[in-house]
């Protein structure tokens, strides 16, 4: 496993370095020799905001990129939040791996398209929603965001007449999410 240490509003002490290698090392048992982990340390500068220190992890697998982010009032204690739920997601990864395998075994019938579903294993979809989608422009779209004060909204981009996306980010401002189609 190769890690990238880097800070966003702080300078990496050797000392928070050495304790994330040590921390995310456990990672490395469960991960490839190739596998490469990015971990940003960020302090919001936000004064309202108690639990400013961020520690958020990128790890680019063979398969998905799996992303986590957790924030304290401690720089330790979100490297240590992090590093628990990045446990669980690289468990869950190669559960989910060692499943599709074993129906893809010899003589084996896959249900549900290849994956097996267990009680409460699989995110669940609770609640579908349907609306109109009006055209508008980005910067349209963004004055009804702030409107309906979601983190997202869907519209109907007037130059293209494609769906389209803009949310808040974490960081400031706004992202639009343009679908392509393959």
């Amino acid at each position: 496993m190769r890690l990238q240490v880097k800070g966003r509003n702080l300078e990496v002490s050797d000392s928070i370095r050495e304790y994330a290698e040590r921390k995310l090392g456990k990672l490395d048992r469960l991960l490839n020799d190739l596998t490469t982990v990015e971990l940003e340390l960020a302090v919001e500068r936000n004064p309202s905001i108690a639990e400013n220190q961020v520690a958020e992890a990128t790890i680019f697998t063979k398969g998905p990129v799996l992303r986590a982010r957790e924030a304290s009032g401690d720089m330790k204690a979100s490297i240590d939040q992090l590093t628990e739920k990045l446990m669980r997601q690289v468990k869950h990864y190669r559960e989910s791996r060692q499943d599709h395998r074993r129906l893809r075994g010899p003589g084996a019938t896959a249900d549900q398209g290849g994956f097996v579903i267990e009680d409460g294993a699989e995110p669940q979809i609770v609640k579908t929603k349907q609306f109109a989608v009006k055209p508008m422009s980005a910067e349209e779209a963004v004055l009804q965001l702030e409107l309906v004060g979601h983190d997202f909204f869907v519209f109907q981009n007037a130059d293209s007449s494609e769906v389209n996306v803009v949310y808040r980010r974490r960081g400031g401002g706004y992202g639009l999410i343009e679908p392509q189609t393959y």
